[in-house]
């Protein structure tokens, strides 16, 4: 992929979002990979966002999921769950202030499963505008529920 030639990667990616982007972000992470990492991917937060295109949630998702590393990449799903059941406290304005109370507040050996337990929630149950309580298994440990009693 580091040799590659933009016209040729865009033509395998164009139908995704924002491949433009995606084409100069993956041949310049494949050419840093090779100069900066010997070739191996990197598998630390802060060494994988010095790679073109990958920012904390998306290091935070990798280290994760590949080495189950206690680190919550936080998306819009986990943001608004946490908050909302009450996980994270409401002075917990920014992803990053959620991230750092989630992998405070959650035992470590669990961080890495946490994250797609919240988003799966967030997606079928806890949704943004009209939150399935009434099936929601977190109704006792939910301060939104309690709240909307």
């Amino acid at each position: 992929m580091s040799r590659a030639k933009t016209e040729d990667l865009f033509g395998l990616i164009k139908s995704i979002s924002y491949p433009n982007n995606k084409t100069k972000h993956l041949i310049g992470m494949a050419r840093k990979v090779l100069s900066d990492f010997d070739g191996k991917i990197p598998m630390t937060v802060e060494q994988l966002m010095t790679l073109p295109g990958v920012g904390r949630k998306t290091a935070n998702v990798i280290t994760s999921v590949v080495e189950k590393q206690p680190n919550m990449a936080v998306d819009t799903h986990v943001f608004r769950v946490s908050r909302r059941i009450g996980l994270v406290s409401q002075k917990a304005t920014t992803p990053l202030a959620v991230e750092k109370e989630l992998v405070k507040n959650i035992p470590e050996e669990l961080v890495h499963k946490a994250h797609h337990w919240l988003i799966l929630h967030g997606r079928y149950i806890c949704t943004a505008r009209n939150p399935k309580c009434r099936e929601c298994g977190l109704q006792a440990a939910c301060l939104y529920f309690q709240r909307e009693q």
